[in-house]
């Protein structure tokens, strides 16, 4: 059975792998507050085009970035992605509801599916490296 658990019953494998991950669920919503920031008429638009005002735009921006770097840093893991996950699900149920359309399809199941990520690092936590488990050692 060391085949099924061999990267949990590592601690080493175990860390390396949620920094990988971390790494992976954090960036897209890093680039994603970049982008936000960078193109800001235009995604108040798409903000809007989804029934939202367009005063929340900052607030989606902050929680991207802000949100992202907790996450890439393993700060206020547990809480952090639990906030991630239900992001991701309203995203897809507002910005990607139209499943007929085979991009949107795509799209709507790209949030479930990061949302099942951000389910899957709140109940494992950040790992060894990061820093709730500097904080948690002290």
């Amino acid at each position: 059975m060391k085949l099924v658990n061999f990267i949990s019953n590592n601690e080493s494998l175990s860390s390396i792998a949620n920094l990988i991950g971390r790494v992976g669920l954090s960036v897209i919503f890093i680039l994603a507050g970049m982008n936000k920031v960078q193109y800001y008429d235009g995604n108040a638009q798409y903000l809007v085009s989804g029934g939202l005002p367009e005063f929340l735009l900052p607030v989606v921006i902050a929680f991207e970035l802000i949100g992202g770097l907790f996450i890439l840093a393993g700060a206020l893991t547990q809480l952090t992605a639990l906030a991630f996950a239900g992001f991701c699900v309203v995203s897809a149920l507002v910005f990607h509801n139209n499943l007929a359309d085979q991009m949107q399809f795509f799209m709507f199941f790209k949030n479930i599916a990061m949302a099942g990520g951000f389910l899957a690092l709140a109940s494992a936590g950040a790992g060894r490296f990061s820093v709730d488990h500097k904080l948690v050692k002290q």
